[in-house]
């Protein structure tokens, strides 16, 4: 359950989802939920604090335990909370990676990942319930229910982060040497990954001036998204003067990380989230070789928009790949439902939009583990004599090149839903039997459940070359949006296939 609203929807608002979140925890847990209680984390962004303690006093006012933290704290450390205190649900205030005039409320469950359709369901039932905003319970600050949470957890957290170093033995030979500059893009990563990189052995490691305070305008910056190579201008510039190794930025609940590397010719370049998590599995799966021999079904879960290379090395260490719908919460229920069933074990899950998790600490993409593998990484390159730029080509030299491209159509307001509706349904029915003169050779309907997986309104088409295209609306904006994935020997020939693919793709909509 997620809800990004305009900030001027104010506390009421915040109340009345907090209200029925605690009716459905009351009718669900009865006594048991209420002693369990809920810890709520929040970010950089305007009034989230304020936010936060509203939705502490509504819970406190209907007898539900609640912790929450004395500051801002990054969207990990709450799914680790959740689950470290017990928790029968825990609450973030944050907006993520949006404009700045947004913040938002997204609620997790026992098992410390974000709710899933099923749960997210029942709880807006009962908020759209209560329609008198007077009938809302809120109480003091003081409530004797409220309980500030004290530096253990932070400890805690970070102990559970540094568990998935997988080679200290490198850091302690190069840490002092590799320089990293890190920006927090005025979120919550700041404090959490300085110590951990610090911890570590991580000595050479800077912070963007300009970016480092929590700041609910992101006044450096238009939108606060690693995806966006805009918000690394100031770490680059600084990263040319330092001659730094690398950049790493995370977004304002530091669950998403952007990476800059050098590449072969010495310029700062953006590696998007396919390519990091592909660099992420070939390193750990290359790292624990014989860990993985020990261990029941070992398994990496991705998105059915992510690129397949992460599956294609998969394969090559015998470890399974498994595909969710798009967000991190399907990743997390898979962790849940592994664990249950014994059946398989979770080594790490990914996106393409820039959200990692290695290890089971956390129950959704944390920012903090993956800047610490990521510096971890480019360590072992760096021991090697290269940059992460070269351990990318060498990934391709060894399992094929693969790009992806994502495009986006803004459609705003009625008139832009019903557009984005009439283009799902051109391309659910009209029978599309080649893409730039390659053959379907599949059409996957995913608002058939199948796989096992939630109905959801998107499509994929597999071409015979395995090259694939998947469609579907945005789920917190007006936009239809676009995935395509080719692979190949040669970067040319896939990059030719590619504009072929998404200059078919245009033309189709705009006919449409």
């Amino acid at each position: 359950m997620e809800t990004i609203t305009h900030h001027r929807r104010h506390k009421y608002t915040v109340r009345r989802a907090t209200f029925g979140l605690a009716n459905y925890i009351i009718n669900k847990c009865g006594e048991e939920g209420k002693e369990k209680g809920v810890v709520i984390a929040y970010d950089s962004r305007y009034k989230s604090e304020e936010f936060c303690i509203e939705a502490a006093k509504t819970l406190a006012a209907c007898g539900i335990k609640t912790y929450i933290y004395d500051s801002l704290r990054s969207t990990p450390q709450l799914s680790f909370s959740v689950r470290h205190l017990g928790c029968v649900a825990g609450i973030v205030i944050t907006a993520s990676h949006n404009p700045p005039e947004y913040n938002g409320y997204k609620v997790y469950w026992t098992d410390g990942g974000q709710v899933c359709p099923n749960i997210a369901k029942e709880i807006i039932t009962e908020v759209n319930k209560i329609e008198d905003y007077s009938t809302i319970p809120t109480t003091n600050e003081d409530n004797k229910l409220i309980e500030v949470l004290d530096e253990k957890i932070d400890i805690a957290f970070i102990d559970a982060v540094k568990e998935q170093i997988i080679r200290q033995d490198i850091i302690d030979k190069v840490g002092k040497d590799i320089k990293i500059i890190f920006t927090p893009i005025h979120g919550t990563g700041n404090i959490p990954i300085r110590n951990v990189l610090d911890e570590v052995g991580f000595k050479n490691v800077e912070v963007v001036k300009e970016q480092e305070r929590p700041d609910s305008n992101f006044s450096t910056v238009e939108y606060p998204n690693p995806e966006e190579k805009a918000v690394f201008n100031i770490a680059i510039e600084m990263a040319k003067e330092n001659e730094a190794d690398i950049i790493i930025g995370t977004d304002p609940d530091c669950d998403r990380v952007g990476v800059v590397v050098k590449d072969n010719n010495g310029e700062y370049v953006v590696l998007n989230g396919n390519q990091v998590g592909a660099l992420l599995v070939e390193y750990v799966l290359s790292n624990k070789v014989e860990e993985i021999k020990g261990m029941k079904n070992p398994t990496i879960v991705k998105t059915i928009v992510t690129s397949e290379l992460g599956s294609t090395i998969a394969k090559a260490y015998n470890v399974d790949s498994i595909d969710t719908l798009t967000g991190f919460k399907f990743i997390g229920e898979k962790i849940q439902q592994f664990e249950m069933s014994q059946e398989a074990t979770f080594i790490m899950g990914y996106e393409e939009s820039y959200g990692y998790l290695v290890g089971t600490h956390a129950r959704d993409k944390d920012g903090v583990v993956a800047a610490l593998l990521i510096s971890e990484m480019a360590a072992y390159y760096y021991d090697k004599g290269m940059t992460l730029y070269e351990g990318l080509q060498e990934v391709y030299k060894k399992y094929g090149y693969f790009k992806e491209e994502l495009k986006s159509v803004t459609l705003k307001g009625i008139d832009g839903m019903k557009q984005i509706k009439e283009i799902m349904n051109y391309f659910r029915k009209s029978n599309v039997d080649t893409i730039a003169d390659i053959k379907v050779a599949k059409l996957k309907d995913y608002k058939e459940g199948i796989y096992n997986l939630p109905k959801s309104d998107v499509l994929k088409f597999i071409l015979e070359d395995n090259s694939w295209i998947a469609v579907r609306p945005s789920g917190t904006e007006p936009k239809i949006k676009f995935y395509f994935g080719c692979s190949g020997n040669e970067k040319v020939e896939v990059d030719n296939k590619l504009e072929h693919m998404t200059k078919q793709i245009v033309n189709i909509v705009d006919s449409i």
